[in-house]
C-alpha cells in the first residue's frame, strides 16, 4: 500500500512537470526559416520586381495582392484621427472596428461620440476590443456604447480555463467603414497617439487608409475575430458590397492577416520572402526590434549582396525598456555585418514599416519581434506599387532627421550597466 501512494505520488510530481514543460514551451516557442533557396536559380529567390514574388507571398502567406486599389499613408494622429472621424460621421449602413490598445481618454471619449451618434441614426456598429490590452477601459464608457446601439464583445478574456491562451493576442487594428474604406496600423485609442510624432509625449505613428478590393480582406480579417468572440459570422452585401470594391484606384495591394501556427508562422515567411528579395534598398522602421539570429542572418546577408540595409527604431523615450534593451543587445552583431541602425529621438516611435527597392511596402500592427511573429494575430497593409514605395522611402529618410545613428564604437563602449542589461534583456527574447 505504501508503495502504490508513493508511486502515484512520483506520476502526479511528473504529470505537473509535465505539463508545466508544456506550458513553458507553448509561451516561449519562436520561428524557424533559417534561410531562403532557389534551387537551380542563379540570381537566387525572386527579387520584389520579379512576377514570382507577388505569387510567392501569397502561396507562404495566404495574402492575394488585388489590383485596383487606392492607398494613403496616414502619419501621426493629427494626419489620422480627423480623417477616421470624418469617415465615422459618414458611415451609412455599418462600422466594424477592432482594437488592441485602448485607455480611457480624449481620442476614446471622441470615438465614443461617433460610434454612438451613428449607431442611435440607424447603422450597425461592432466594437471588438482585445480583452487583454483594452482591459483599462471604463465599464461606463462599455455601458455608454451599448446603450446606444453599438454591439460590443471582448476577444479572449482572460479566465482561469484560458490560461494556455493568454499569450496568444490578436494585436490587430482595423477599422472598416460601410464595407469600403478601411483602416489598419499601429493607432489605438489613447492620447499619447495625439499630435505630430515629433513632440515628446506625441507618439510617431504610420497607418493607412485605404479602399478598393483589398477592403474586403480587412473586413474578413474583422469577422474572423468577431466569430471568435460572439459566435456570429458576419456576410452579405452589408458587409461585402462587392459593386463599391471593385478597381477604385491604381495600386496593387493586399492585406495580410496573419494566425499564428505550429511550426513555421505566415509572419515569418512573409518577413523571409522580403528581405531575401531585396536587391538594392531595405528600410525597416519598428518600434520593438529584436530580431532572431536567422532574421538577423537574413539582414547581413542583404547587405553582402549590397543591398543598402537600414533600420530604424525607438529610441530612449521607448514605453517598453526591456524591449528596448533586448533589441539593443543584437545592435553589434548587426553593425559589425554593416546593417544601419537608427533610434529615433523625440518621442515613442511606435511605426511598423517595411520598403523594399522603392516598390514593395507594408504598413500594420506587426512588430519585428517573436511575439509579433509567433504568437499575434496582425494586419498589414502590402503593396507593389512604385510611387507607394518612393513615398515611403520619402517618410523613412524624413525620420531619420529626427533619429541618431548607432555606431559600433559606441555599442561596444556602453557602460557595463547598460551592457548587463541588454544582456539580460535578450535572454527573454521569446517572449517579448
Amino acid at each position: 500500500m505504501t508503495f502504490i501512494k508513493y508511486a502515484g505520488s512520483i506520476l502526479l510530481v511528473l504529470l505537473v512537470l509535465t505539463l508545466t514543460l508544456i506550458g513553458i514551451l507553448s509561451v516561449t516557442r519562436s520561428h524557424t526559416v533559417k534561410q531562403v533557396i532557389a534551387e537551380g536559380d542563379d540570381e537566387g529567390p525572386p527579387h520584389v520586381r520579379d512576377s514570382l514574388f507577388a505569387k510567392s507571398i501569397e502561396l507562404y502567406t495566404g495574402t492575394h495582392i488585388d489590383e485596383g486599389n487606392w492607398v494613403d499613408i496616414l502619419l501621426d494622429g493629427e494626419g489620422t484621427y480627423p480623417v477616421l472621424w470624418n469617415d465615422l460621421a459618414a458611415a451609412k449602413r455599418t462600422i466594424t472596428m477592432q482594437m488592441y490598445y485602448s485607455q480611457p481618454g480624449a481620442v476614446a471619449d471622441t470615438l465614443a461620440h461617433y460610434l454612438s451618434e451613428r449607431a442611435r441614426a440607424g447603422v450597425r456598429v461592432l466594437l471588438l476590443l482585445d480583452a487583454f490590452g483594452s482591459g483599462p477601459l471604463k465599464e461606463e464608457w462599455i455601458e455608454g456604447l451599448e446603450q446606444a446601439g453599438v454591439e460590443v464583445a471582448w476577444l479572449r478574456p482572460l479566465k482561469w480555463y484560458t490560461l494556455h491562451q493568454a499569450t496568444q493576442r490578436s494585436h490587430a487594428r482595423l477599422v472598416v467603414v460601410d464595407g469600403e474604406i478601411g483602416y489598419t496600423g499601429g493607432f489605438g485609442l489613447a492620447d499619447y497617439w495625439l499630435g505630430d510624432g515629433h513632440s515628446e509625449g506625441q507618439w510617431r505613428e504610420t497607418n493607412v487608409r485605404f479602399g478598393g478590393p483589398t477592403v474586403a480582406s480587412l473586413q474578413a480579417a474583422f469577422a474572423a475575430g468577431w466569430v471568435e468572440a460572439t459566435g456570429e459570422l458576419i456576410t452579405g452585401d452589408m458587409f461585402f458590397p462587392w459593386p463599391a470594391l471593385s478597381k477604385r484606384g491604381g495600386i496593387n495591394a493586399g492585406l495580410m492577416h496573419t494566425i499564428p501556427s505550429v511550426g513555421s508562422t505566415p509572419a515569418e515567411r512573409f518577413l523571409s520572402v522580403s528581405l531575401a528579395g531585396a536587391r538594392k534598398t531595405l528600410y525597416i522602421a519598428n518600434s520593438y526590434f529584436v530580431p532572431d539570429g536567422n532574421l538577423k542572418a537574413l539582414l547581413i546577408a542583404a547587405v553582402k549582396r549590397g543591398v543598402d540595409v537600414r533600420v530604424l527604431t525607438a529610441g530612449p523615450p521607448i514605453d517598453v525598456k526591456t524591449t528596448w534593451y533586448a533589441g539593443r543587445a543584437m545592435y553589434d552583431e548587426l553593425l559589425e555585418g554593416g546593417v544601419r541602425i537608427y533610434e529615433y529621438q523625440p518621442s515613442m516611435m511606435h511605426a511598423k514599416t517595411m520598403v523594399v527597392d522603392s516598390y514593395w511596402s507594408t504598413i500594420g500592427s506587426m512588430n519585428f519581434d517573436n511575439r509579433s511573429i509567433s504568437f499575434n494575430n496582425e494586419t498589414n497593409i502590402v503593396v507593389l506599387d512604385e510611387g507607394f514605395g518612393q513615398r515611403m522611402d520619402g517618410i523613412f529618410f524624413e525620420d531619420l532627421n529626427y533619429s541618431k545613428e548607432m555606431t559600433l564604437e559606441e555599442v561596444r563602449g556602453w557602460p557595463l550597466k547598460d551592457k548587463l542589461l541588454s544582456w539580460g534583456a535578450e535572454k527573454l527574447w521569446r517572449v517579448l
